[in-house]
C-alpha cells in the first residue's frame, strides 16, 4: 500500500513539475478537464480572504503561476501531499510559482489558524512549517472549480487562465 502512495506522489509531482516547466516556456495552456466547466477560464477577477482577513486576488499575483490546493485539517490525502507542497513552494517562488492552499474547514479560521501555526510536516527530514500563504475557502470558490473532494488542486498560468483541475493526489 505504501508503495502505491508513493508512485502515486511521484506521478503528483512529475505532472506539476512538467506543468510548471511548459509554463516557463510560455508555451500555449493546456486545457483543463473537460468537465470543469471553466477550459482556459479567465480567473483573474477571483478574490479571497487570507487567515488576516486580507483580500488576495489572481490578478494581483504579478504574473505568478498559482497553484490552489484545496484542503481540509482532517483530510489525510491532505496531509500525505503537503510537503510535496513546502517544496514545490520552497523551490520554485523564485521562478514566479506560488501556491495558495485554499483552507474549507467548517470552522474556518478557529480551526485553520492553530493548525498552520502548529502543525509540522516531513520534508526530507526536516520537520517544517506551511511555508505558502492560506486562504479561507468559501463553497462559491469551491463551486466556481467543481470541488467534490480534497485535495483538488488547480493550476491557473501567468496571464491568469486556467489550466488544470486535478481532484485527489
Amino acid at each position: 500500500m505504501n508503495r502505491n502512495k508513493t508512485w502515486a506522489a511521484i506521478g503528483t509531482v512529475v505532472g506539476l513539475l512538467l506543468a510548471i516547466f511548459l509554463l516557463n516556456r510560455q508555451l500555449p495552456p493546456v486545457t483543463a478537464q473537460p468537465n470543469s466547466g471553466n477550459n482556459g477560464a479567465l480567473l483573474t477577477d477571483i478574490v479571497m480572504k487570507d487567515l488576516d482577513g486580507k483580500a488576495v486576488k489572481i490578478a494581483d499575483l504579478g504574473g505568478k503561476v498559482v497553484l490552489l490546493d484545496f484542503w481540509a485539517t482532517w483530510c489525510g490525502p491532505c496531509k500525505y501531499e503537503t510537503p510535496m507542497l513546502i517544496e514545490l513552494q520552497n523551490k520554485y517562488a523564485s521562478r514566479g510559482f506560488i501556491v495558495l492552499g485554499v483552507a474549507m474547514d467548517e470552522g474556518g479560521k478557529s480551526v485553520v489558524e492553530p493548525y498552520v501555526r502548529t502543525e509540522r510536516f516531513d520534508v526530507q527530514g526536516k520537520q517544517l512549517a506551511m511555508n505558502f500563504p492560506i486562504i479561507l475557502g468559501t463553497s462559491s470558490l469551491e463551486e466556481k472549480f467543481g470541488v467534490t473532494g480534497y485535495p483538488t488542486t488547480v493550476l491557473i498560468s501567468r496571464d491568469g487562465h486556467l489550466v488544470k483541475i486535478t481532484p485527489g493526489l
